[in-house]
């Protein structure tokens, strides 16, 4: 790292999900190795192929909103301003200059559910009835900005659309934007609301999804047997503080951003590249970012969607990135489901839990995993390890690819 960046700390977590409300809770299912991924409630399945998903049960999303928000917020919003408000009580970070503060929250696809009912009022109804609120509680970028009204932040507000990659770009750009002096804090993170009639209809009409009925044979990422991945929802938020600052104030530092590296395969709007190019390059130029060799990495949060060509596109590339030593690997979507735009804040909460208890979460129903792979992927039991730098990674349609680097909270305050 040069001289005149600065190094940015994570002081606060929040995360709601088919495992757990917040950090603690998601931790204690992983630990147990509780699985999220259930039958799917509340929906017309006629004539559908899926029947699992990944969910929050409702009860969970309408704590502390007024009936008028419950109604004018659109269900992606309220789980990010959730999951924001556990981050916020966390890092006890009070803005004292607004207009240094910002919001980074990412979405892959936004308000869907607010989309087909309106849809379906215009169809039924006519225009004339269609909600004033459509546009704005469908939008992407309200997630940041109801954040935003929510915790008077002043400073950049922005919504990241990179698909599956969305909230890990935003924790990056967040990083980098910190550590070049633009804000002093960052909420960054993502949501996602996807498990609606026409999402699923959507994903399973591209063979995409999972299509069997067993929750714990659904998200099996790296097994041989895989055969897609399975939706989910939720929401999960990291506050980003410039290092000394927090430190200035006494703030706990939970972890470290060190590094981020993003690419794009530029090969197939939804397939990733089959020898991992991007993805591969995306890990060394978050190494590169971070000042790190690759042996200096001790676990990677794979992508590992549960899909044939991500999980072996995605083990190739780490395989050409780690030619040494290799580090432990698993895939944490094995719990959860995947969460489009919102996994790669989900899994960033979870490397830093990991890297607190010093145990690498094993990837949970995965039996064999793909032969050949020199990839140490966990499974059956978690491993203990140290953990000093853990690597996170997100790949999304479009050829998105983005990895983050973590680092210990606890280390040399004065590196």
């Amino acid at each position: 790292m040069t001289e005149n960046r600065r190094r940015v700390a994570v002081t606060g977590m929040g995360i709601i999900c088919p495992v757990g409300n917040d950090p603690d809770q998601v931790w204690a299912s992983i630990l147990n190795k509780r699985c999220g991924i259930r039958t799917i409630e509340g929906l017309d399945l006629q004539g559908y192929k899926v029947s699992l998903a990944g969910l929050v049960r409702d009860e969970d999303i309408q704590t502390d909103f007024s009936k008028r928000e419950l109604k004018f917020n659109d269900r992606f919003v309220r789980m990010a301003r959730i999951a924001a408000r556990q981050a916020m009580v966390m890092s006890g970070f009070v803005p004292e200059q607004p207009e240094e503060f910002g919001v980074l929250i990412a979405s892959g696809i936004g308000g869907l559910s607010t989309i087909e009912k309106n849809h379906d009022t215009l169809q039924q109804r006519g225009p004339g009835r269609i909600s004033p609120y459509f546009i704005p509680m469908s939008l992407i970028n309200l997630a940041a900005g109801q954040v935003a009204i929510d915790v008077n932040a002043q400073g950049t507000v922005q919504a990241v659309v990179t698909a599956c990659a969305a909230s890990t770009n935003a924790i990056g750009e967040a990083f980098h934007r910190i550590r070049d002096g633009y804000e002093t804090a960052i909420l960054a993170g993502g949501c996602e609301a996807p498990v609606t009639a026409l999402g699923v209809a959507g994903f399973q009409s591209m063979k995409a999804l999972h299509t069997e009925n067993d929750p714990d044979r659904a998200s099996i990422p790296f097994d041989e047997e895989r055969s897609g991945f399975v939706m989910a929802e939720g929401a999960a938020v990291l506050l980003l503080e410039e290092y000394d600052h927090a430190r200035n104030r006494g703030a706990e530092i939970l972890a470290e951003v060190v590094g981020y590296g993003t690419t794009c395969d530029a090969f197939h709007i939804t397939a990733p590249h089959p020898e991992g190019k991007g993805a591969r390059r995306a890990m060394e130029k978050a190494l590169e970012d971070a000042g790190l060799e690759p042996d200096q990495v001790d676990c990677i949060n794979a992508h590992g969607t549960s899909t044939r060509l991500n999980d072996a596109a995605e083990m190739l590339a780490v395989q050409r990135v780690f030619t040494g030593h290799m580090p432990y690997m698993s895939s944490t979507k094995s719990y959860t489901g995947h969460m489009l735009g919102a996994s790669g804040a989900a899994e960033s909460v979870i490397c830093i839990e990991s890297m607190q208890h010093n145990l690498v979460p094993t990837t949970l129903n995965t039996r064999h995993t793909d032969s050949g792979t020199r990839c140490r992927i966990v499974t059956g039991n978690h491993q203990p390890a140290s953990l000093n730098y853990v690597m996170n990674n997100s790949f999304g349609f479009g050829g998105h690819n983005a990895s983050l680097i973590f680092a210990r909270g606890d280390r040399n305050a004065d590196l």
